[in-house]
């Protein structure tokens, strides 16, 4: 989704790299998407990411001085995505003095699921090799063992992301509608959170205090400050 708009205009810029693609949006302060890029995470994101989300930018016709507020997805995910992306939005938020909120990219992906129709869905991604995480809507993340299969209600839909071969083929699909309209759902939630900081006269956000969600992370690293407390040590 690439668009022309008037470069006066005012926006929200939201950036996610908690799953094996980037996603960056563009939207109006009210949280309605104008502009959508995504592409596959490569090994150089701490490289690419900034310049992208500059020529993303360019393409939308709008200023970073035009922006009103940053949005970034908190996870699950994995540390250096995550990494990489929180520290991006961090810079900008700070560089431009304008508030940051993060969003959890897994109730994202929740609420991206029920808007395309998924019903009642329920999460699961990755968590290293063998591990996946189980999420339900407002609910905390749930560690599944390799070999654990999600235990789901009658009336509970599926949504799995990247998890080829770790997950039947209509999860894959819900999946894949799902992160379709992540962009677009992070902006929504994204947008509330950052009305309630203008109602609050909170000029900085969660600036400081926003901590990611890993679900892996490397060796001899372990989890404080927010990360899942079930990442585990790899020696």
């Amino acid at each position: 989704m690439s668009a022309t708009h008037d470069g006066r205009r005012r926006g929200i810029l939201a950036i996610d790299t908690a799953t094996s693609r980037v996603v960056i949006a563009t939207g109006s302060p009210d949280g309605i998407a104008d502009g959508l890029s995504t592409w596959v995470a490569g090994h150089r994101q701490g490289e690419t990411l900034l310049p992208a989300i500059g020529r993303f930018l360019g393409e939308q016709n709008l200023r970073r001085s035009r922006l009103v507020g940053i949005v970034v997805g908190t996870g699950p995910g994995t540390f250096t995505g995550l990494r990489v992306g929180m520290a991006t939005a961090k810079g900008l938020a700070h560089g431009l003095g304008i508030p940051l909120v993060g969003v959890s990219t897994a109730q994202a992906l929740l609420a991206a699921a029920v808007a395309a129709g998924a019903g009642q869905p329920v999460l699961i991604v990755p968590a290293g090799a063998a591990d996946r995480v189980l999420i339900r809507p407002g609910r905390s993340p749930e560690l599944l063992p390799a070999g654990t299969e999600p235990d789901l209600h009658a009336d509970e839909s599926l949504v799995a992301v990247d998890l080829a071969g770790r997950a039947p083929a209509d999860a894959l699909e819900r999946g894949a509608s799902a992160h379709d309209g992540l962009g677009p759902a992070i902006l929504a939630l994204g947008a509330e959170r950052l009305r309630a900081l203008s109602a609050a006269d909170d000029a900085k956000g969660e600036l400081a205090a926003l901590v990611p969600e890993y679900v892996t992370l490397p060796r001899g690293t372990t989890a404080t400050d927010g990360a899942m407390a079930w990442s585990r040590d790899p020696r």
